[in-house]
């Protein structure tokens, strides 16, 4: 299984493959890896202990940053990433991100923001669209009208406790006038707005 992979200067944690999305433009509809990694499709979630031992093939003074995102939502594996991600600031003092959908306090039916603290440097958070009509249209979340409030509240929770929070939409997705309402979001709730390069 692929647990570890490359992209850019970056390597990649994926450790699951659930995801409480279905979200229209998502690559894993279109494709089974990213640029250099193999196929990211999971037999299962791995164990910490897999993880442990596929870290032992990494080089990590190879890496800039570890980000925790492959073929599914990384805080549906919470306990997995939290342990991972502890491990890795010990034993590699490296810097940390989520790339997430900002479900998780959705997925593990707690607030687990707190959690998170000391272990995550930066957390970036799909906003995708600042209507929460468009967004249910776009996200198609199994947990319905309430997703985009959560998304919204999750985002403002992590601005407490992780350094680097950001909220991003993806380069030519959305008009001008939305990404300027993004950035007033992004403004009430004290996170960073960027605006993603497409990716074809």
């Amino acid at each position: 299984m692929t647990i570890f992979y490359e992209v850019h200067d970056n390597i990649y944690v994926n450790l699951t493959n659930k995801c409480p999305c279905a979200c229209t433009f998502c690559l894993r509809q279109t494709r089974d890896h990213m640029e250099n990694s193999h196929v990211l499709w999971l037999e299962h979630a791995p164990s910490f202990e897999e993880v442990q031992e596929a870290m032992k093939a990494v080089d990590f003074s190879k890496y800039k940053e570890v980000v925790f995102c492959g073929f599914g939502e990384p805080t549906e594996a919470l306990d997995v990433l939290k342990q991972s991600a502890k491990l890795i600031k010990e034993k590699y003092n490296m810097p940390i991100r989520i790339n997430t959908n900002g479900l998780g306090n959705l997925v593990n039916e707690r607030d687990i923001v707190p959690e998170l603290k000391g272990l995550v440097d930066t957390i970036s958070v799909s906003l995708n669209t600042p209507n929460a009509d468009e967004y249910h249209r776009l996200v198609r979340s199994k947990f319905g009208e309430k997703s985009f409030d959560a998304m919204i509240d999750f985002t403002k929770e992590c601005t407490k406790y992780i350094p680097n929070v950001v909220m991003t939409t993806v380069e030519t997705t959305i008009t001008h006038e939305e990404e300027k309402q993004c950035q007033e979001i992004c403004d009430r709730i004290g996170a960073k707005y960027r605006i993603r390069p497409w990716e074809d």
